[in-house]
């Protein structure tokens, strides 16, 4: 279900009122504590760095963090791919049965 009204959300300190018709407000909200937690953890650690550049510091982040699951989830869908064409080729040998009950027309094509 979509939803138009406006979510108010705090990060850094800013209060920012967002739309998003795609998202529940309480999606909305996680994910604005998410990067208010980020910012804020990496405000901590580097001392008096600025809200822009802390924000670029959040942003670099997450990018790797979502490249990290990109690369993982393409390797995912590798093992899946390579999977399947083994299990193809266990039913394909199973439905056909073992040699001796092939025609010879089959046997001789499979040598």
């Amino acid at each position: 279900m979509s939803n138009t009204e406006p979510v108010r959300v705090t990060i850094f300190n800013q209060t920012y009122s967002l739309v998003a018709s795609s998202e529940e407000p309480g999606r909305i909200e996680q994910l604005a504590q998410r990067v208010d937690d980020l910012m804020s953890s990496i405000a901590a650690r580097a001392g008096n760095v600025d809200s822009t550049r802390t924000a670029v510091l959040a942003c670099l982040h997450l990018a790797d963090e979502l490249d990290s699951i990109e690369r993982r989830l393409n390797m995912l869908k590798d093992d899946v791919e390579d999977k399947a064409r083994h299990f193809t080729i266990l039913l394909d040998e199973a439905i056909a049965g073992p040699p001796e009950q092939q025609p010879p027309s089959l046997v001789a094509e499979r040598s």
